[in-house]
């Protein structure tokens, strides 16, 4: 049997084999993508090939780096399926016909070692089906793996056993999965649809019926199923723009199909005549040129956003739902109370979906946590199913079913007045149907989440927290909104060095928001602005250099452990730490310059310290300083902890780690790494390219400016970060010298209304302003 994944292959490359393969590369291992053969000389891999060139240019990129793409190798099912004997995992992720799969299955089974692990990707074809006619050792080694689209992005993985199973590849499988692939993992039974796809399509199918039914427009409907329920602003029609128009009917009649005639899901399906209307002409969604959403240009050149009419099929202009009942914050069970149509398709759907997943739990799952956690990772929802009948209450979920005289599901009345989950000394419960068990997290999973659950913080204040995380280790945990740094959090970076120099080892920075920072709190800045309190936003900036200076020099480690943005402030945290322990999934940049400013905080001097003395640097001093004038010149962004490591932006030992709900446990773990016999770094003195270097850069921007790839004042605010990154007129060595250069240019840029201007366009809309 196999003990360890190190090679892998993927059959079928579409859509789903290439994502899965891309991230199996990501994973750092060989992967082998094979599809059919290709008629024409030196074509026989065409499909393959071709699907790793689109995979090149598509956006979000499925591969993490440009060494993860190497790592693929593509290839055809008649010359290369020998190569499978080399293998130890084989993803089949061909069409979903039995025939060709079991006519695959034989052809593998001749080649593969004994004791390979084979799995296929279906959600529609049982497990007893797809093995039918294969070995005892081939059986035991087969497992259904569903991944969810894209692969690299969409944490969670659906794997379903039978009781044939080899226990030990079951274990190599899952443990693969969740370290290396990153994957949240769910075992579930072998059931259609597994669990996420279950419910999802059934709350897709019944929210699309009831919003033609109740004269719902696709605006309203989204509007109503996004963010008062925890889901993600696409909503229901935005959702299957984007995984496909076209795909819906076929994901729905293969549902039908597969489901006896007595299951809800046939009774809660009809006809909607507009979704055919829209393929038929074209409309498949993001991926074309729209779905019930497009963009439409207009004879000026200009786009509109239109959305369709389900009662007619015709286009008309978007126009943002305005409705009172999502006014303010109002909880869930409120808006479900109320008397109009829009509270009434509400409860028509949210009820349904809520009473369905209640009542298949014991076929789809082994519990309701499991279910909870497929929803939240494969469709993005903040709440399960059973997480969101303990918001608006069991008992008045119940009680309203029996009122409108609809089954209750037993689990229901086995529950009363309680709730799903609890919690009791310090840990999560939740109901079996017979009483409360603990929710187990995997070994080496640590969440602050938890943590919270049974202790006090250290220290606390409006926009920060310190934890006590064990073994002599602190957490410094961001609270603010997108935790965006601000003066609070630097008293809490003061704070903790002072707590943790006195009783403790070590102290890692971390949380558990979408993302590590946003940046600086612009709003606080514009508001300085407005009034004129300059003195006030050098001082913010000095006492940023300040706290930030502290953490780089403290008598102990500082780890920090990012996952999502951790952009500008964000970033140069980063960069004041001894070592950072990454998610994959970190997006690391210094984007000053897009809101018409430079790094204050250190990003340019520590930006110049990891390039200029890094084994790796591009060239001699100016061409590494040129290297750096690029990439905060043009606020680049890594779309990966690789491709941020790959840019001088982590350090080259610092560990990445797939999977985001391991990355605290293993920050601590390096952090008590480093505290014995720890000392902090020495100073650095950076030796500066000068004016000669600077007037270099000034020349490529005003060639930018010329060609209208750059705007006057980016060339403006290029010089300031070149004076900056070439040492000044006194060619500044040390890091008080360049951080005082940082200073001085910062607050020449912030005095001028057209970073002003930048800064307002990204907190009203979001973008960057190219003025």
């Amino acid at each position: 049997m196999v003990k360890e994944i190190k090679k892998a292959a993927v059959i079928g490359a579409g859509v789903m084999g290439s994502g899965i393969a891309a991230h199996m590369a990501n994973a750092g291992i060989q992967v082998l993508l094979l599809d059919l053969p290709q008629s024409g000389f030196g074509k026989k891999n065409k499909l393959a090939e071709d699907a790793l060139e689109k995979m090149k240019k598509t956006d979000p990129a499925p591969f993490m780096s440009g060494d993860a793409f190497k790592r693929v190798t593509p290839g055809n099912t008649e010359s290369d399926l020998d190569k499978l004997a080399d293998c130890d995992w084989v993803v089949e992720a061909i069409i979903e016909k039995i025939e060709y799969k079991h006519d695959l299955y034989a052809k593998i089974e001749k080649v593969i070692r004994p004791g390979t692990i084979v799995s296929s990707n279906t959600s529609t074809i049982p497990m007893e089906k797809l093995v039918d006619g294969r070995s005892t050792d081939f059986k035991k080694n087969f497992f259904i793996t569903h991944f969810f689209n894209p692969p690299r992005y969409t944490r969670l993985l659906e794997i379903v056993s039978s009781k044939d199973s080899d226990q030990e590849s079951l274990k190599t499988l899952n443990d693969f999965a969740d370290i290396h692939l990153g994957k949240g993992i769910v075992h579930c039974k072998d059931s259609p649809g597994f669990i996420a796809n279950r419910i999802g399509t059934f709350w897709i199918q019944k929210a699309m019926v009831e919003a033609l039914d109740r004269d719902i427009s696709i605006e309203e409907a989204d509007a109503i199923f996004s963010k008062p329920m925890g889901i993600p602003k696409t909503g229901v029609f935005g959702l299957v723009d984007l995984v496909g128009l076209d795909l819906i009917p076929l994901v729905t009649q293969s549902m039908r199909n597969a489901l006896p005639k007595s299951d809800p899901f046939h009774t809660s399906y009809k006809d909607i005549p507009v979704i055919q209307k829209l393929i038929d002409d074209g409309y498949t969604g993001r991926k074309g040129k729209g779905g019930f959403y497009r963009l439409n240009k207009k004879e000026d050149g200009s786009k509109v956003k239109e959305s369709v009419s389900l009662k007619t099929g015709d286009f008309l202009p978007s126009k943002k739902a305005k409705l009172p009942m999502l006014e303010g914050k109002t909880n869930l069970k409120t808006l479900l109370s109320g008397k109009d149509k829009y509270a009434e398709f509400a409860w028509s759907v949210l009820s349904e979906v809520l009473r369905y997943s209640a009542d298949i739990i014991d076929e789809i799952a082994d519990n309701i946590a499991d279910i909870d956690y497929a929803m939240r990772l494969g469709y993005n929802w903040k709440f399960g199913p059973f997480e969101l009948i303990d918001q608006i209450g069991a008992q008045w979920f119940a009680d309203r079913l029996k009122q409108e005289g609809r089954p209750v599901p037993s689990i229901l009345d086995a529950l009363g007045d309680g709730t799903f989950y609890k919690i009791e000394n310090g840990k999560i419960q939740y109901f079996t149907g017979k009483g409360y068990t603990e929710l187990k997290r995997p070994d080496g999973v640590l969440l602050l989440s938890d943590i919270k659950l049974k202790s006090k913080p250290l220290a606390k204040n409006a926009s920060a927290s310190l934890w006590d995380i064990g073994d002599g280790v602190v957490c410094l945990e961001f609270t603010s909104k997108m935790n965006s740094i601000d003066p609070e959090i630097m008293k809490m970076i003061m704070k903790s060095i002072d707590i943790v120099k006195k009783d403790y080892k070590a102290l890692v920075i971390y949380n558990e928001g979408t993302n590590f920072s946003a940046g600086a709190n612009l709003g606080l800045a514009l508001f300085a602005i407005n009034v004129a309190m300059w003195p006030l936003i050098e001082d913010i900036v000095k006492g940023g250099q300040d706290a930030y200076m502290a953490l780089k020099y403290a008598p102990f480690p500082v780890i920090s452990a990012p996952s999502g943005l951790a952009l500008g402030g964000g970033c140069e945290i980063l960069f004041h730490s001894d070592a950072v322990v990454a998610h994959a999934e970190s997006y690391i940049g210094l984007v000053e310059v897009g809101v018409g400013i430079i790094p204050a905080w250190g990003g340019c001097k520590e930006m110049l310290t990891r390039t200029l003395t890094s084994k790796r640097r591009p060239g001699g001093g100016m061409v590494a300083v040129g290297k750096v004038f690029e990439m905060i010149g043009t606020a680049k962004v890594n779309k990966s902890a690789f491709e941020a490591k790959e840019n001088f932006f982590i350090h080259d030992q610092d560990p990445i780690i797939m999977n985001r709900d391991r990355v605290l446990a293993d920050a601590k773990t390096h952090a008590l790494k480093m505290a014995d016999g720890y000392t902090p770094p020495e100073p650095v003195t950076l030796d500066l390219p000068g004016g000669g270097a600077r007037v270099s850069m000034n020349m490529a921007v005003k060639a930018m400016v010329k060609i209208g790839k750059a705007t006057e004042y980016d060339e403006e605010i290029s010089k300031k970060l070149a004076y900056v990154l070439t040492g000044g007129d006194d060619e500044a060595t040390t890091e008080q010298e360049i951080l005082a250069l940082e200073r001085e240019k910062f607050m020449e840029l912030i005095h001028s209304p057209k970073t002003h201007a930048r800064m307002e366009s990204i907190l009203e809309t979001g973008k960057p302003l190219r003025n």
